[in-house]
């Protein structure tokens, strides 16, 4: 009975299956051999309820809805002055970390010794937080008291 049941379930999920498990439909007793229907494209005729009764194909519109993605928030990666690093070496560390030209990197380390701040970059968290932990690490191990910090724009 459960074998019966199982193939009877097996045959209506998928055939393949079904067919797998008994190499031939003749090995099978009678009562488990399978019967192959005709395929259909619309309702079935015979359903009350289902279709129009004319066997044709009903329309119907199917949406899919998207989530709303959210964009993630920005911080502002700064470099603070101080009077003990050499220029080139923030000229350095602005080219390496930041991949800034020559000129550039000019412009923001002249604009951190004049104004006392500069903005490197704009970035997301994880982003602006790998980018002042490299510039810390740099500094420290050149043995220059550069400091670098992020703040949320």
């Amino acid at each position: 009975m459960v074998l019966t049941m199982l193939l009877r379930l097996t045959t209506d999920v998928c055939p393949m299956i079904a067919n797998d498990l008994l190499e031939t439909n003749e090995e099978a007793p009678v009562e488990l051999r399978l019967v192959p229907e005709p395929l259909r494209a619309g309702p079935n005729e015979d359903d009350p309820g289902k279709g129009d009764g004319k066997g044709g194909t009903e329309t119907g519109i199917i949406t899919k809805t998207r989530p709303k993605t959210k964009r993630p928030n920005l911080y502002r990666v700064l470099l603070l002055n101080d009077d003990y690093t050499p220029m080139e070496f923030v000229i350095l560390v602005l080219q390496d970390v930041f991949n800034k030209s020559r000129e550039e990197a000019v412009q923001i380390m002249l604009h951190v010794h004049q104004k006392g701040v500069g903005e490197c970059g704009v970035y997301p968290y994880e982003v602006a937080e790998t980018k002042v932990t490299r510039v810390m690490d740099t500094a420290r191990k050149n043995q220059h008291p550069l400091q670098c910090v992020m703040e949320k724009q």
